[in-house]
């Protein structure tokens, strides 16, 4: 659970640093931040799974600084790290490549060729100048920082070069998009059951509450039990009602038909993903039957509860929907399976807790595999049989109803 105070990881700005090992990383990280976050040493690879550190970089904004493990780590360890690096640059939007007195390496070339591929804006920064060693200019190939992070020395250069070359793009689209207009009403439903955080709301319902303000609207906080008397109380039917998935058979029918109804999960597939392919992907559900293998994946990790909706209730609707003897796998956390083509169907919860790039990336891969892939939010609704009405307050998907 994210402090209400502190800006989520999956909205920040995310620097990657790379590069071999003992070149500097951690050093680097620590004088960027002015704090020490990561371990140093003189001994390579010390850093093991990557470390991460939040700051404020105006005119950027929020940002994170990811520490890696060194890619020319080496044996099989060394090889699991250098993978968990590499799901790192799967969700970077700027990077540092980190080399010292040797330049730019054939490793760094391949990670250059691989970032350039990725169109993810870069800079080449030369660390340890405090060694008074000169650097073989011509292996750069593009203008570097000159650095000292033991002395903290070019750090200001460093910064600014981040904020003049990183293209920062505009955050995601505002999750209520074209769903409301200023001082219009938007009726949250937030069911406080055994999975609920004691007093707070989870992080989907603080970024929903969150855009509606930004946007001059009005957000109404429900629980699912309450739902009837608040709508009861309003002077005019609110502009929508937006559910958590979990309740959308309970409020479905206390609602009049003629208030849109959606759920934070499809939200978040539209801010994220693309939602239309989610719904695309839900219809697997027709096909697939005993020995079909469904692969869940919730981007969180937390202790599971006895109606835990990825392992107790998703996994009921589908047997429900589809029979029994469907082959159920899940993954969670920040981590997502390289064979996916082994799996006919794959849902995935909304994706708060990750950036707008990795789930980019999860559903590229998705489509490349031929696998199809929907959204807790949408399936729940489609199982329901709901779906038409639970997009409908999306002008994109006219076509898609």
């Amino acid at each position: 659970m994210q402090d209400l105070n502190n800006t989520p990881i999956s909205k920040r700005f995310v620097i990657g640093i790379f590069g071999r090992r003992n070149v500097g990383k951690s050093s680097l990280v620590n004088a960027l931040t002015g704090q020490s976050t990561s371990v140093v040493s003189d001994v390579p690879g010390t850093t093991t799974d990557p470390v991460s550190k939040t700051m404020e970089l105006l005119p950027i904004g929020p940002v994170v600084f990811v520490d890696t493990a060194g890619l020319d780590d080496d044996g099989e360890l060394g090889t699991m790290r250098v993978e968990k690096s590499r799901e790192v640059l799967r969700r970077t939007d700027y990077v540092l490549v980190v080399t010292d007195e040797h330049g730019v390496t054939t490793l760094e070339q391949a990670l250059i060729d691989e970032i350039r591929e990725r169109k993810v804006p870069f800079s080449i920064v030369v660390n340890k100048s405090d060694k008074g060693t000169v650097v073989d200019d011509s292996t750069l190939l593009f203008s570097p920082v000159i650095v000292s992070a033991k002395n903290h020395e070019g750090m200001a250069q460093l910064k600014q070069r981040i904020i003049d070359t990183s293209g920062r793009l505009s955050d995601p689209p505002s999750l209520v998009k074209d769903v409301l207009r200023p001082l219009e009403t938007a009726v949250l439903v937030t069911p406080i059951d055994s999975a609920a955080p004691k007093g707070r709301l989870i992080l989907p319902q603080q970024q929903t509450i969150r855009d509606i303000l930004d946007m001059g609207a009005i957000p109404i906080v429900t629980r699912e039990t309450e739902i009837e008397h608040t709508l009861s109380i309003l002077k005019e039917p609110p502009a929508i009602v937006i559910t958590d998935s979990q309740a959308f058979e309970y409020v479905v029918k206390r609602i009049p038909m003629g208030v849109p109804l959606t759920s934070f999960s499809i939200l978040f597939a539209r801010q994220k993903s693309d939602l239309k392919e989610m719904i695309a992907g839900v219809r697997q559900l027709e096909r697939i039957s005993q020995g079909s293998r469904v692969l869940i994946v919730e981007a969180c990790t937390h202790h599971k509860q006895m109606d835990d909706i990825a392992t107790v209730k998703i996994p009921k609707w589908i047997r429900e929907f589809s029979g029994d003897g469907v082959l159920l796998e899940w993954a969670s956390g920040a981590s997502f399976p390289k064979r996916i083509d082994v799996y006919d169907l794959i849902i995935h919860c909304g994706g708060c807790m990750l950036n707008q790039k990795e789930m980019h990336f999860r559903a590229d891969l998705s489509r490349q595999r031929r696998v199809p892939m929907t959204n807790y939010g949408v399936l729940i609704a489609y199982v329901n049989g709901i779906l038409d009405r639970a997009i409908a307050p999306f002008p994109e998907l006219e076509d898609s109803i």
